[in-house]
Protein backbone atom coordinates (compact mmCIF):
# COMPACT_ATOMS: atom_id res chain seq x y z
CA UNK A 1 0.00 0.00 0.00
CA UNK A 2 1.11 3.72 -0.94
CA UNK A 3 0.78 5.22 2.55
CA UNK A 4 1.39 9.03 0.73
CA UNK A 5 -1.38 8.57 -1.55
CA UNK A 6 -3.67 7.12 0.52
CA UNK A 7 -3.19 9.87 3.07
CA UNK A 8 -3.36 12.33 0.63
CA UNK A 9 -6.24 10.91 -0.85
CA UNK A 10 -7.95 11.27 2.67
CA UNK A 11 -7.26 14.30 3.09
CA UNK A 12 -8.93 15.38 -0.53
CA UNK A 13 -11.95 13.38 0.55
CA UNK A 14 -12.21 14.97 3.81
CA UNK A 15 -12.11 18.49 2.11
CA UNK A 16 -14.68 17.80 -0.62
CA UNK A 17 -16.79 16.18 2.07
CA UNK A 18 -16.52 19.28 4.05
CA UNK A 19 -17.57 21.21 1.01
CA UNK A 20 -20.71 18.90 -0.18
CA UNK A 21 -23.00 19.28 2.56
CA UNK A 22 -23.74 23.21 1.00
CA UNK A 23 -24.06 22.22 -2.86
CA UNK A 24 -26.36 19.16 -1.62
CA UNK A 25 -28.39 21.89 0.45
CA UNK A 26 -28.66 23.98 -2.36
CA UNK A 27 -29.64 21.33 -5.45
CA UNK A 28 -31.97 19.17 -3.40
CA UNK A 29 -35.06 20.87 -4.40
CA UNK A 30 -38.16 19.19 -6.29
CA UNK A 31 -37.82 19.88 -9.98
CA UNK A 32 -39.85 23.24 -10.67
CA UNK A 33 -38.31 24.86 -7.71
CA UNK A 34 -35.08 26.75 -8.40
CA UNK A 35 -32.01 26.08 -6.28
CA UNK A 36 -31.83 27.54 -2.85
CA UNK A 37 -30.30 30.72 -2.69
CA UNK A 38 -30.16 31.03 0.94
CA UNK A 39 -29.98 29.48 3.93
CA UNK A 40 -32.83 28.94 6.59
CA UNK A 41 -31.60 31.09 8.76
CA UNK A 42 -31.99 34.04 5.54
CA UNK A 43 -28.37 34.37 5.30
CA UNK A 44 -27.40 34.41 1.37
CA UNK A 45 -24.56 32.36 -0.45
CA UNK A 46 -21.09 33.63 -0.69
CA UNK A 47 -18.23 32.24 -1.41
CA UNK A 48 -15.98 31.38 -4.70
CA UNK A 49 -17.66 29.79 -7.64
CA UNK A 50 -20.79 32.06 -7.26
CA UNK A 51 -21.58 30.73 -3.42
CA UNK A 52 -21.52 26.66 -4.34
CA UNK A 53 -18.01 26.38 -2.85
CA UNK A 54 -17.86 27.59 1.31
CA UNK A 55 -18.28 25.93 5.02
CA UNK A 56 -21.66 24.51 5.25
CA UNK A 57 -25.07 26.47 5.77
CA UNK A 58 -26.26 27.43 9.20
CA UNK A 59 -26.88 24.25 11.32
CA UNK A 60 -26.10 21.82 8.78
CA UNK A 61 -24.23 18.71 10.38
CA UNK A 62 -20.89 18.03 7.90
CA UNK A 63 -18.90 15.96 10.56
CA UNK A 64 -20.30 12.91 9.20
CA UNK A 65 -19.64 13.94 5.10
CA UNK A 66 -15.84 14.87 6.25
CA UNK A 67 -15.47 11.14 7.59
CA UNK A 68 -16.88 9.39 4.90
CA UNK A 69 -15.27 11.49 2.21
CA UNK A 70 -12.00 10.83 3.71
CA UNK A 71 -12.49 7.14 4.17
CA UNK A 72 -14.20 6.17 1.46
CA UNK A 73 -11.08 8.25 -0.81
CA UNK A 74 -8.54 6.38 1.25
CA UNK A 75 -10.09 3.07 0.45
CA UNK A 76 -9.82 3.62 -3.11
CA UNK A 77 -6.22 4.92 -2.67
CA UNK A 78 -4.87 1.68 -1.01
CA UNK A 79 -6.73 -0.17 -3.39
CA UNK A 80 -5.69 1.17 -6.44
CA UNK A 81 -2.42 2.21 -5.98
CA UNK A 82 -0.33 4.75 -7.96
CA UNK A 83 -2.34 3.87 -11.22
CA UNK A 84 -3.74 6.15 -13.53
CA UNK A 85 -7.36 5.92 -12.55
CA UNK A 86 -7.17 6.62 -9.49
CA UNK A 87 -7.27 10.54 -10.63
CA UNK A 88 -10.64 9.36 -12.17
CA UNK A 89 -11.89 8.02 -8.60
CA UNK A 90 -10.79 10.55 -6.53
CA UNK A 91 -12.87 13.07 -8.82
CA UNK A 92 -15.52 11.35 -9.35
CA UNK A 93 -16.40 10.37 -5.83
CA UNK A 94 -17.23 13.51 -3.98
CA UNK A 95 -19.89 13.91 -7.09
CA UNK A 96 -21.29 10.80 -6.44
CA UNK A 97 -21.50 11.31 -2.74
CA UNK A 98 -23.27 14.55 -3.48
CA UNK A 99 -25.45 12.67 -5.74
CA UNK A 100 -26.36 10.10 -2.95
CA UNK A 101 -27.20 13.00 -0.69
CA UNK A 102 -29.35 14.64 -2.38
CA UNK A 103 -31.49 11.88 -3.20
CA UNK A 104 -31.70 11.11 0.26
CA UNK A 105 -32.98 14.51 0.56
CA UNK A 106 -35.28 14.98 -2.22
CA UNK A 107 -35.95 11.42 -3.90
CA UNK A 108 -34.05 12.64 -7.19
CA UNK A 109 -30.90 12.79 -9.26
CA UNK A 110 -30.91 16.51 -10.54
CA UNK A 111 -29.78 17.08 -14.30
CA UNK A 112 -27.22 19.43 -13.26
CA UNK A 113 -24.88 16.77 -11.67
CA UNK A 114 -25.80 13.57 -13.46
CA UNK A 115 -25.01 14.85 -16.95
CA UNK A 116 -21.90 16.53 -16.36
CA UNK A 117 -20.69 13.48 -14.55
CA UNK A 118 -21.07 10.87 -16.68
CA UNK A 119 -19.30 13.29 -19.91
CA UNK A 120 -16.27 13.61 -17.38
CA UNK A 121 -16.51 9.65 -16.11
CA UNK A 122 -16.34 8.83 -19.80
CA UNK A 123 -13.49 11.64 -21.28
CA UNK A 124 -11.23 10.85 -18.24
CA UNK A 125 -11.58 6.68 -18.48
CA UNK A 126 -11.11 7.05 -21.69
CA UNK A 127 -7.55 9.20 -21.55
CA UNK A 128 -6.67 6.79 -18.72
CA UNK A 129 -6.61 3.85 -20.72
CA UNK A 130 -4.37 5.90 -22.78
CA UNK A 131 -1.45 6.10 -19.36
CA UNK A 132 0.67 3.72 -19.25
CA UNK A 133 0.37 1.52 -16.09
CA UNK A 134 -3.71 0.83 -16.25
CA UNK A 135 -5.46 -1.30 -15.11
CA UNK A 136 -8.25 -0.98 -16.97
CA UNK A 137 -9.86 -0.43 -20.70
CA UNK A 138 -11.50 2.94 -21.76
CA UNK A 139 -13.13 1.53 -24.23
CA UNK A 140 -14.62 -1.40 -22.32
CA UNK A 141 -15.38 0.88 -19.79
CA UNK A 142 -17.62 3.71 -22.57
CA UNK A 143 -19.33 0.49 -23.52
CA UNK A 144 -20.65 -0.65 -20.04
CA UNK A 145 -21.56 2.62 -19.32
CA UNK A 146 -23.93 2.12 -22.30
CA UNK A 147 -25.24 -1.42 -21.00
CA UNK A 148 -25.84 -0.30 -17.75
CA UNK A 149 -27.42 2.30 -18.83
CA UNK A 150 -29.64 0.48 -21.10
CA UNK A 151 -30.46 -1.83 -19.13
CA UNK A 152 -31.69 0.62 -16.40
CA UNK A 153 -33.92 2.42 -19.08
CA UNK A 154 -35.94 -1.14 -19.72
CA UNK A 155 -35.93 -1.78 -15.92
CA UNK A 156 -37.52 2.53 -16.33
CA UNK A 157 -39.78 1.64 -19.02
CA UNK A 158 -41.13 -1.53 -17.26
CA UNK A 159 -41.70 -0.10 -14.01
CA UNK A 160 -41.87 3.99 -13.99
CA UNK A 161 -42.92 4.40 -11.16
CA UNK A 162 -39.96 2.08 -9.66
CA UNK A 163 -37.22 3.10 -10.94
CA UNK A 164 -36.63 6.87 -11.71
CA UNK A 165 -34.90 8.50 -14.82
CA UNK A 166 -32.18 10.01 -13.15
CA UNK A 167 -31.38 6.64 -11.81
CA UNK A 168 -31.13 5.88 -15.68
CA UNK A 169 -28.57 8.32 -16.07
CA UNK A 170 -26.62 7.78 -13.20
CA UNK A 171 -25.87 4.30 -14.60
CA UNK A 172 -24.43 5.34 -17.49
CA UNK A 173 -21.74 6.37 -15.02
CA UNK A 174 -21.56 4.01 -12.59
CA UNK A 175 -21.64 1.44 -15.68
CA UNK A 176 -18.02 2.92 -17.24
CA UNK A 177 -16.69 3.27 -13.41
CA UNK A 178 -17.26 -0.77 -13.06
CA UNK A 179 -16.69 -1.95 -16.45
CA UNK A 180 -13.14 -0.39 -16.52
CA UNK A 181 -12.30 -3.55 -14.68
CA UNK A 182 -14.29 -5.79 -16.23
CA UNK A 183 -17.38 -7.27 -17.41
CA UNK A 184 -18.04 -9.40 -14.30
CA UNK A 185 -17.39 -6.51 -11.62
CA UNK A 186 -19.64 -4.76 -13.81
CA UNK A 187 -22.50 -7.29 -13.05
CA UNK A 188 -21.16 -7.57 -9.68
CA UNK A 189 -21.45 -4.03 -8.72
CA UNK A 190 -24.70 -3.59 -10.08
CA UNK A 191 -26.09 -6.83 -8.33
CA UNK A 192 -24.64 -5.02 -5.10
CA UNK A 193 -26.35 -1.93 -5.70
CA UNK A 194 -29.80 -3.78 -5.94
CA UNK A 195 -28.84 -6.16 -3.37
CA UNK A 196 -28.27 -3.06 -0.92
CA UNK A 197 -31.19 -1.57 -1.99
CA UNK A 198 -33.33 -4.52 -1.44
CA UNK A 199 -31.93 -4.90 2.47
CA UNK A 200 -32.78 -1.95 3.06
CA UNK A 201 -36.47 -1.87 1.93
CA UNK A 202 -36.84 -5.28 3.56
CA UNK A 203 -35.47 -3.60 6.77
CA UNK A 204 -37.83 -0.32 6.76
CA UNK A 205 -41.11 -3.09 6.21
CA UNK A 206 -39.77 -5.39 9.17
CA UNK A 207 -39.75 -2.13 11.51
CA UNK A 208 -42.70 -0.88 9.71
CA UNK A 209 -41.47 1.96 8.94
CA UNK A 210 -42.40 1.90 5.57
CA UNK A 211 -44.71 -0.49 3.18
CA UNK A 212 -44.32 -2.36 0.00
CA UNK A 213 -45.32 0.44 -1.97
CA UNK A 214 -43.53 2.70 -0.87
CA UNK A 215 -40.84 4.48 -2.48
CA UNK A 216 -36.73 4.38 -1.33
CA UNK A 217 -34.11 6.64 -3.17
CA UNK A 218 -32.40 3.61 -4.73
CA UNK A 219 -29.40 6.53 -5.96
CA UNK A 220 -27.01 5.94 -2.75
CA UNK A 221 -27.09 2.14 -3.11
CA UNK A 222 -26.34 2.21 -6.49
CA UNK A 223 -23.29 4.11 -5.33
CA UNK A 224 -22.58 2.33 -2.67
CA UNK A 225 -22.63 -1.23 -4.87
CA UNK A 226 -20.52 0.72 -7.55
CA UNK A 227 -18.44 1.44 -5.06
CA UNK A 228 -17.93 -2.08 -3.73
CA UNK A 229 -17.34 -3.37 -7.55
CA UNK A 230 -15.08 -0.27 -7.80
CA UNK A 231 -12.73 -1.63 -4.68
CA UNK A 232 -12.69 -5.52 -5.82
CA UNK A 233 -11.73 -4.40 -9.08
CA UNK A 234 -8.83 -2.62 -8.47
CA UNK A 235 -7.74 -5.72 -5.70
CA UNK A 236 -8.27 -7.68 -8.16
CA UNK A 237 -6.29 -5.91 -10.60
CA UNK A 238 -3.67 -5.28 -8.17
CA UNK A 239 -3.04 -9.16 -7.55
Amino acid sequence: MNIALTVLAAAWGAAAGLLIPRAAYRLSVEPEEPWRAECPEGHGFTGSAGGWLGRPVCGQRWLGSVLMGAGCCAALAAVTGPRPEIAVWLLLAPFAALLARIDLSVHRLPDAVTLPLAGAAAALLACAGLVPGHGGSGVRALLGGLVLGGAYFVLFLINPNGLGFGDVKLAITLGMALAWYGWGVLFLGAFAGFFFGAAYGLGLMALRRAGRKDAIPFGPFMIGGAAAGVLLGALTAAS
